[in-house]
Parts: C-alpha cells; structure tokens; sequence
C-alpha cells in the first residue's frame, strides 16, 4: 500500500477535492518491459494538472484520479528494456493525461521515454522542475531557430518561461521577453537581451518597434492579436508556436480560427503551431546535461512537504508563481 493523494471530483476546484489516501493500491505496470516503477522523491506542478480536469463533469472523471506529471524519483522496478537499474535516480514525466498523471503518491508507472538518469552534480528537486514545463521550452524553440535569430518569448517569467529564455540563449539567439514589472531582473538574469514590462504599454506596439522577429513562442496565450499582427513584427518564414492556451472555448474558437481563416481574408499571416509537449528520452537527457553543465537552472518559486498538497495547488493557482511550484513527496526531502 501507499499514499496517494486522489479526487473523484473537482466542482468548486480541484484543490477542495483531493483527499489523501494512505491506503491506495501500489500501481502495476501494464507493459513490464517498457514501463519503470517509480518511488516518487518530489513532484512539480504545472496548470495543466488541475485546468483539464476542472472543466470535465464528475462523472466522466476516472474513479479516484491522482494528479502530478512532473517527477524525481528512484527507480523501484526497471522496465524490462531499459538500461536503468533499481536505486537509479530519474527525472522526467510519468504521463501525459491531465486527469491522472499518477505522480503525486508514493509510486508511480512512468515509460521508458518519460524517465532521464539524473546526471551527476544536479540537485533531484531542481531536475524535477525540467518535465513539462522543461519539455514545452525545448520542444517549442529547438527545432525552429538557429544561431543569431531573433526570438520573441512571450511570457518570460513562468513556468515555461524561464526554461525558454535559457534554451533560446544557449542556442545562440538574440532573446526578446514579456513580463511584470516585478520580474524583469528574473528575465535579465536568465539571459533575456531585452525585456518588455507589459504593464507599461502595449506589447504588440513595443514588438513593432523592435520588428523581424525569426520566431515567437507564446507561453501566455491571453493576447491573440500578437498572433493576428505577427506579421508586423515578424519575417515571412516565422513560426508563432502556442504553448499557451486553455481548454476554454475562446481558445478553441482561436485555434479553429488559425487553422481555417486564411491570411488574404484578414486571418493570420504566420503559421501557427499548435503545440503539446511529448515525452522525448534524448530530450530530457540533453536538458539535464545543460543543468548539469550550469547552463540551465530551475527557478523553485516554493516547496511544500506532501501533506500540504492542497497549499501548492492554490499557490499555483494564484498565477503568481515566480517559477515552479514542487511538492516534497518523500520524508527525507520535506
């Protein structure tokens, strides 16, 4: 048996839902040979985590859901196929559904493709930060820019933010951010060239002036002109990558909207990628040896023992994370 915090409802907030379950069954891996068990160390949220899951009738919830994507852990079971062994420690994401993760409990089944040896000299609650959030940032900027483009990362300051900045800066681009006024010596330090406070004027208008952007990651998706407008700041071959963007339906509406309203009738002029992160082993492997490298480092906004999982998710919530919310999920760690 383990502890698992679980929910079979979410009405009024997934926070006032969960409830911890001393007793829950330890999980079973379907496919032994590509599937680890993992005994979780530490757990980081994300939006995703509790945004989904918000929105979906009670009663299409899977039966006593666990939350939790992003993890640190030791591996309990090996999968049959893997280099790993029992005691190795991993870093990565247990799965992908936003309904039940599975990783804030005890154990966890995590694939063989969520799971990266944490590299020497890395602290584990600083790799457990790099799941999603690590993962967006790589996969939404690596395979569209090159040495000297210039990159426009809107949303310097969260979650996915602060890995952005540093990817984008140790590809070689010139980075261009948005952030709070408060935040604007956070996007500095992780290597923004230049920073916009957008509570000093319109973004889209300061863009304009800074102009031919190569590419432009929104990780805020509460803007859709600097979509729409993208072609006065941008050059024609740029991709606008949303990472953003909720389950809402002003949301679905934009993204029907990009994919069917074309350029010549006043739609967007700029392909638009839609965009979920996928669990990639080579890419999470290269984001710990850049943490290990000390080119890329986690941003902990704060910790909470496991017992106050409830507390990290309104944390989270309030929007203000200056970086990433973790919970402490091993006795040792809290």
């Amino acid at each position: 048996m383990m502890r698992a915090w679980q929910y079979t409802a979410t009405r009024g907030g997934l926070e006032n839902n969960l409830k911890l379950n001393a007793s829950a069954p330890v999980p079973v891996p379907k496919d032994p040979s590509t599937q680890h068990v993992i005994q979780v160390l530490s757990v980081c949220l994300n939006p995703v985590d509790y945004k989904v899951a918000e929105l979906i009738p009670s009663a299409m919830l899977p039966k006593r859901s666990t939350p939790g994507i992003d993890f640190v852990g030791k591996v309990a079971t090996a999968a049959r196929e893997s280099r790993l062994v029992k005691g190795d420690t991993v870093f990565g994401i247990a799965a992908l559904s936003p309904l039940a993760g599975g990783a804030l409990a005890d154990y966890v089944v995590v694939p063989m493709e969520g799971a990266a040896k944490l590299p020497p000299g890395v602290e584990p609650i600083d790799a457990a930060t790099l799941g999603v959030a690590g993962l967006s940032a790589y996969q939404a900027i690596v395979p569209y820019v090159k040495a000297g483009d210039k990159i426009f990362i809107n949303g310097g300051s969260g979650g996915v933010g602060i890995f952005s900045i540093q990817i984008a800066k140790n590809l070689g681009c010139y980075v261009i951010t948005s952030c709070s006024t408060a935040n604007i010596n956070l996007c500095r330090t992780l290597g923004a060239d230049e920073v916009i406070d957008y509570k000093k004027g319109s973004v889209l208008e300061m863009l304009r002036k800074c102009g031919d952007f190569n590419h432009i990651v929104d990780n805020v998706g509460n803007d859709f002109q600097l979509y729409w407008q993208a072609h006065t700041y941008s050059g024609p071959s740029a991709k606008f990558v949303g990472v953003a963007g909720g389950p809402s339906l002003r949301h679905l509406a934009f993204a029907t909207a990009t994919r069917l309203w074309p350029g010549f009738l006043g739609g967007g002029r700029r392909q638009f990628v839609s965009f979920l992160a996928q669990p990639k082993l080579h890419h999470l492997q290269q984001m710990g040896t850049w943490m290990a490298e000390g080119k890329i480092k986690a941003i902990i906004d704060s910790k909470f023992p496991f017992d106050k999982a409830l507390d990290a998710f309104r944390r989270l919530k309030t929007e203000r994370a200056r970086g990433k919310i973790v919970i402490n999920v091993a006795a040792a760690n809290s």
